[in-house]
């Protein structure tokens, strides 16, 4: 059997002064179990920064002196951001918490807890997400205890553009319930706009936390937190910086079906700062021939003032700007299904999650309007839409390399419903933008998919399509720094002719020792001998895999990070089984310890994956 992967490169234990020694010896066991979970991260990323000081975790655990434990699971940080902003408030109040990510949350210790929150979001299909997938199986597993002791709280994220909205968030609510927990207070579901459910939660925690500190006062203490405090920018998603376009360029082929854009952004002036890894929000509009169409179904016009939640503007002006209206959401289909008294729509409502996914990835708004006529009152139809949010795009540069501006790589949608055209909603208006014309957006920060501090260490990349726009980023902000590191790119598309993304760049690096690629064109094909089509080389990313599964091992024995991005559905998954097999063909491995194997990796920080 192989060895296991390194934790640590460091040789020896350090010199500590003997103060610090002393207080070290003063803590108990919580404490040094918090404290090495701060300062590996802190050996993650290279060194402190500029770190703010907040109230340690209290860590005793009695009646007279209660612990509320908050445990977030978080993909893009959503969840984390959440979660944070609650310890913050509890501590305010004086209360006594700890804040731990799902898989650093020490499961033993559950059946001890008190008050336990949890911040978790829903990913593509129902999942968990990366960093608490362990938690939630163990939650739902032959070892969770008994918890008749215990009083939770559960906020789930999601988007209820999908079938099983925050379907993991209901899934623990509903666990813990079965194990003998009490609600502390009813779950809430998190839109993507989450900010409207979740700060009135968040409120009601602190109500209850209030009611709580004045059974069982107790008090704090004063440490250096989990995360460095980070500079708050001027602009945010709230206030969005309004970008020069400097180019918009065609990447695929003119015989490629697909529309793949480059689009470069001007920051100067913005005070935003990113690091390879980190996205771009970009504020979407809805293409206004889409809004004629659904104002003329409705029988109203554009210039109707509609006033909700406190605000006033025409009705073109809230479809155009405010409301969804290319993606579906479950409660616009329930609120139009009691309009419509149609059969076939209240089937489809009562239907398997299947069947429901196939209607929200093939219809938008103006179909379900189409074919299920209904009257709607433009008030109420403003009411029950989805507000309109932004896209999240990959940063495809790196400002050690770009100076002020972000790149972005962009796969237009648009197709064909009915005979008639539809679109997504950014991607459209990206693709239409001229050089000159202007973008509202913002930096979403993703430090979970980021370099490791060590530009020694080799890396390992995997993004088919446009999933390939963060390596891009890497790979500049790798040179840039005059790392040692080794780059090795898996790259796959469906023609080479027309989809090699970025191929004019790849190219001076691979003759330079500068990046290791492999590619997998999917509809790529030769005449075999017999006559028969057959592929011309790897269909997919995960068969170059399997066939470097040898050397993709030793590399990460060696040390190497490991990076995913793209399609979560089926490639993210398709990879993951991929690297499942190559533990156990090259490690040794039976396929719990090769799962057991990626976990490790993953906790480490060395598997990062920015699906979708």
């Amino acid at each position: 059997m192989s060895a296991a992967f390194p934790l640590s490169t460091t040789a020896g234990p350090s010199t500590l002064p003997d103060a610090l020694l002393q207080q070290l010896q003063g803590l108990d066991g919580h404490a040094l179990w918090w404290l090495s979970g701060y300062t590996a991260g802190l050996a993650h990323r290279g060194g402190a920064g500029d770190v703010a000081s907040l109230p340690a975790p209290a860590l005793a655990n009695t009646a007279q002196n209660p612990r509320i434990s908050i445990v977030f699971g978080s993909q893009t940080g959503n969840a984390q951001r959440v979660a944070e902003n609650m310890d913050q408030r509890l501590r305010e109040v004086g209360l006594s918490t700890r804040l731990l990510r799902a898989d650093a949350y020490p499961q033993r210790e559950l059946k001890d807890e008190s008050y336990l929150i949890i911040v978790i979001s829903t990913q593509g299909e129902g999942d968990p997400p990366d960093d608490a997938r362990g938690f939630v199986e163990y939650l739902q597993g032959p070892r969770a205890p008994k918890l008749p002791n215990l009083r939770y709280a559960i906020l789930g994220l999601g988007d209820s553009s999908y079938p099983l909205y925050c379907e993991v968030g209901k899934q623990v609510d509903a666990r813990l319930g079965e194990l003998g927990g009490q609600r502390w207070l009813p779950r809430a579901d998190a839109d993507v706009d989450i900010d409207s459910i979740a700060t009135p939660w968040l409120q009601e925690v602190t109500a209850r936390a209030r009611e709580l500190l004045a059974e069982s006062p107790t008090r704090t203490a004063t440490v250096t937190p989990l995360h460095p405090r980070t500079t708050v920018a001027a602009h945010d998603k709230q206030n969005p910086f309004v970008a020069e376009i400097l180019q918009n360029q065609r990447i695929s082929g003119r015989d490629s079906e697909r529309d793949i854009r480059h689009i470069e952004l001007s920051l100067e002036g913005s005070g935003l700062h990113y690091t390879a890894g980190d996205a771009l929000g970009v504020w979407p509009r809805n293409p206004w021939s889409l809004v004629e169409a659904i104002i003329d179904m409705l029988g109203v016009e554009a210039s109707d003032e509609i006033e909700h939640s406190g605000k006033r503007h025409p009705l073109g002006v809230w479809l155009r700007d405010h409301r969804e209206l290319t993606r579906l959401t479950r409660p616009f289909l329930v609120a139009h299904a009691e309009r419509a008294s149609s059969e076939e729509l209240d089937a489809l409502l009562a239907a398997a999650p299947a069947q429901l996914s196939d209607l929200f990835a093939t219809h938008q708004v103006i179909d379900v309007l189409q074919r299920w006529p209904a009257t709607w009152t433009a008030n109420d139809f403003i009411a029950v839409l989805r507000v309109l949010t932004p896209r999240i795009y990959s940063i495809a540069s790196s400002q050690d390399a770009v100076g002020d501006e972000a790149h972005i790589t962009v796969s237009h949608l648009a197709y064909q419903h009915q005979g008639e055209d539809r679109w997504g909603a950014a991607s459209h208006d990206l693709a239409g933008l001229a050089v000159g014309e202007r973008a509202r957006v913002f930096i979403e920060h993703n430090p979970r998919f980021s370099l490791p501090a060590d530009t020694s260490r080799d890396i390992l990349m995997i993004g088919p399509g446009v999933g390939v726009a963060p390596f891009r980023g890497f790979l500049q902000s790798r040179i840039a720094g005059g790392g040692v590191g080794r780059n090795w790119l898996f790259f796959g598309n469906r023609h080479a002719h027309s989809e090699f993304l970025y191929q004019s760049e790849w190219q001076p690096l691979i003759k330079a020792g500068q990046l290791k690629l492999d590619l997998a064109f999917s509809r790529d094909m030769i005449r075999g001998i017999d006559g028969q089509h057959q592929p011309a080389g790897p269909k997919y990313v995960q068969d170059c895999l399997l066939a470097r599964g040898e050397e993709v091992h030793a590399w990460l024995e060696g040390g190497a990070h490991l990076y995913v991005c793209g399609d979560a559905t089926h490639m993210a998954r398709d990879v993951h089984a991929a690297l499942t097999l190559i533990m156990q063909r090259h490690g040794g491995l039976d396929a719990e310890a090769a799962q057991a194997q990626l976990d490790a990796l993953q906790t480490q920080g060395r598997y990062a994956r920015d699906v979708y």
